[in-house]
Parts: C-alpha cells; structure tokens; sequence
C-alpha cells in the first residue's frame, strides 16, 4: 500500500471512535466481501480499490482522500454528511459512489468528471437539484436519487441514453415529461410514492423495460402504451386511483407479476386472462364483487390475492389453474366455494 493512501485510512480510522476498537485500524477484505460491511477496505496489489464506512456518523471527508486515486468503489451510506469536497472528484477510477442516507444538499458541480462512474447513488438526503455535470457522467447506468426534494428534474437528465436503472420514487414529482421516453436503454423504473396523476405516452418508447413501479400515487389511468413494453417482467400499480386497465397490457407476453392493489376496481376486464404468463397476481384491498371466467385462463400463477374485496362467489375456471399454491380470499363475502377449489 502507498504510503500516503496508509496515512489516509490511518487517520480516518481514528475519525470514527466508537466504531473500531482502540489501535485497530480498518480491516482489510477480499473485494467480494466488502459490499454492506460497515468499515472495511479491500486492497489489490498494494492498492486500495474499495472503501466502506457505512454508519460511522461522518461529518465531513478529509480533502486527502484524493490520494486513494485508484479506488473503484465508495460507500458511505449511513452518515451525516452535509457536503462532500471538491477532492472527492478527483477519484477518476470511481466506478460505484453510494451517498444514501446523509444530509447532503448538493453534489459537488465537478460530480463529471468521475468519467468511469458506473452507479451513483444518493437516496435519502435533501437534494433539490442536480448539477448539470451530471451529464457528463456517460458510462453511468444506475442512478438513485429516490426520496430528496425534487419537485422536477433537469431536462439534461432525459438526454442520459445510457442509464439502464432509474430511482426518482419518495420524491414530490407531479409529472413526468414526454422526454423521459428518449431513456430507451431503462430496464428498471422506479417512480412510486410521488404526486403523479398520470403518466405520459411516451413511456411506452422505453421497450427495454423490465419492471415499473408507479405504485402509491394518484394515478386514474395507464396509458395505452403501455402495451408497447413487450420486456416488462414485473408492474407495480398499487395504491393508486384505477378503475381499469388498457387493453393493451394484454401485449405483455413476459409479464409474471401484477400488482393492482389498493385501487378502485369493481371488476375486472375479461382480457385479463390474456395475462397468461402471470405467476403472482395480486388484487387486494379493491372492491372487486366477481371475477371473469377469463380468470382461468392464467395456468401459469402460482399466488392470487384478493383480501380485502367484495367477492361473493368464484368462477367454476378457477379450478383450471393447477399451478395455484396460494389463493387469499379473506375479507371477501364469499358464500359458496366453487366445487373446483375445494
């Protein structure tokens, strides 16, 4: 290990009493067991690569720790800082940044020029904006910036093509622009627990798209195109406002898990048993009084809830579903069990 990257891990041990016993210093692991330890670094061929001190109730990082020039991964989850040094940038070998849970405000504007940074995340802080630097970051694929301030996002955020992983969820978002739909490379969204009370069209551009959550909004409907996203694995919808589904989700060939709980259905559409790779399907707390005999159809699913509704009796089909493991009906009125469910 270089002797100035030895002093700085040598100092910062002595930052965190309380969190290493007196005169240890902070251990060293393989680079596979590092990710979730609260202080620990890894080291390759006399280099540290990667740092965590997650929890130790940091207040400020020392501007030395640009020595540490070839670390790839940071995590500093879990503390309580406010600001981050310009020096942190100058980490160009960074690859994984994790700032969840601090009291942060900004990010620093120099943020562009870690060109190598992978993943960024900043969940759980007080953050407003984000710097226009951010936009520099070409090679990032993940970002999280779930539960700060926004009200809304930069317009260069939607100019970010190569982001595959998207966190905006907890923050006070009222809508989504049109230009989200330029994100083409998204597998994972992540839009729950905000204000929104629709969604735009164009979000059924984004057909890499593997799972959604718009769960806990204000949702009344799903556009159409929705339909477009023949990837999508898994769709969060619960704890909104719907009365109904597109016909279009019938589009959705890969489609095994779908959330509509906590919503407003009475019923549901017969094309719902086109669902037919649906393995968890989950309905509860709606005021559904039947289900179509379509219902049967879906031979796929493993779990169907539907706790917390008015239903007073089951479709015979509902015995064609031989792959069914849990069926939750409690809270329902049902009167008479199908002879095919008992």
């Amino acid at each position: 290990m270089l002797d100035d990257e030895a002093q700085f891990l040598h100092d910062l041990a002595a930052s965190v009493p309380g969190f290493l016993q007196s005169g240890k210093s902070i251990p060293i692991l393989e680079k596979s067991e590092i990710e979730n330890r609260n202080i620990t670094a890894c080291v390759e061929d006399n280099i540290v690569t990667a740092l965590s001190l997650r929890y130790c109730n940091l207040t400020s990082l020392p501007v030395s720790i640009s020595h540490l020039s070839k670390l790839r991964f940071l995590d500093l989850t879990g503390n309580l800082l406010s600001s981050l040094p310009d020096a942190l940038t100058d980490l160009q070998n960074l690859e994984a940044l994790y700032l969840d849970e601090n009291q942060l405000t900004a990010i620093p504007a120099t943020i562009g020029h870690l060109r190598n940074l992978k993943t960024l995340n900043v969940a759980l802080n007080r953050l407003e904006a984000l710097p226009p630097g951010l936009q520099e970051l070409q090679n990032l694929r993940s970002l999280n910036v779930r539960a700060n301030r926004f009200k809304s996002l930069p317009e260069f955020l939607w100019e970010m093509i190569g982001l595959e992983i998207l966190f905006l969820g907890d923050n006070p978002l009222e809508a989504l622009p049109p230009e989200i739909g330029n994100l083409t490379n998204l597998k994972e969204l992540y839009i729950h627990s905000s204000d929104l009370t629709s969604l735009p069209e164009s979000i059924g551009s984004l057909t890499a798209l593997e799972i959604v959550d718009a769960g806990h909004n204000a949702l009344t409907l799903v556009p159409e195109s929705i339909g477009n996203l023949s990837a999508l694995r898994i769709l969060y919808l619960s704890n909104n406002q719907l009365t109904t589904l597109p016909e279009s989700i019938t589009n959705l060939k890969n489609l095994i898990y779908l959330n509509i709980t906590h919503n407003r259905f009475t019923e549901l559409p017969a094309f719902i048993g086109s669902l037919t790779t649906l393995r968890e399907f989950r309905l509860y707390n709606n005021a559904l009084t039947m289900l179509p005999e379509s219902i049967g159809s879906l031979t796929q699913l493993k779990e169907l809830y539907l706790l917390d509704n008015k239903i007073e009796f089951l479709p015979e089909s509902i015995g064609n579903l031989e792959n069914l493991r849990i069926l939750d009906l409690r809270n329902n009125q049902v009167i008479d069990l199908s002879d095919s469910v008992r």
